[in-house]
């Protein structure tokens, strides 16, 4: 049997330390009307009690790399909550690149082969890849999985516009992110 290719390992510092912060890929944002809409959304939201209690015990460094363009929906709704949790302890933080500007790190998050973001890659404070998520939260993505199945992509992000109405607060998302938050900022295996 033929070994897969391997591929090629990535400088996680190098790429993290070019990205962008929450501000400035903002400000650099395509659609001045999206910019806006993020910032409301970012001010707007909370960070859920028992997310609070995880990220307060978080006591090392934690990176997060988010593939992000201001464009995409699910971009608009998921960075403002990667945002806030980051913003809610001096140990996580969030910086932001393109798909265009990055592809071999793109590359390597595809979503069931598709191009989908947001992907937010979590590293712990030596730059390990520690766990990675998006471009929603898990449910979602089984439904639009779903579509795929049966030749019906738009049945199943109908159903995620369904479960994102009923979550404007983007509880689920917070409790996803806050996990893979947790994971990357152990520090032992208690």
């Amino acid at each position: 049997m033929p070994r897969p290719p391997t591929l090629p390992v990535l400088d996680w510092k190098s790429i993290y330390s070019s990205a962008k912060t929450w501000e400035d890929w903002l400000e650099a944002a395509e659609s001045d009307e999206k910019a806006t809409r993020m910032r409301e959304r970012y001010e707007s939201l909370e960070v859920p009690e028992e997310c609070a209690k995880l990220i307060g015990q978080i006591s090392s460094p934690v990176h997060v790399i988010a593939i992000a363009e201001d464009w995409c929906g699910d971009v608009v709704r998921h960075a403002p909550v990667m945002a806030r949790i980051s913003t809610s302890s001096p140990h996580i933080e969030t910086r932001f690149i393109s798909r265009s500007d990055n592809p071999e790190v793109f590359a390597r998050f595809l979503t069931n082969g598709g191009e989908a973001i947001p992907k937010f890659i979590f590293l712990n404070e030596t730059f390990v890849e520690c766990g990675n998520w998006g471009p929603m939260q898990a449910d979602c993505r089984l439904w639009v999985a779903k579509g795929k199945a049966i030749g019906d992509v738009s049945a199943g992000r109908a159903k995620v516009r369904e479960i994102y109405q009923t979550d404007p607060a983007c509880r689920v998302a917070f409790e996803e992110l806050c996990a893979l938050v947790e994971l990357a900022g152990a520090t032992s295996i208690e």
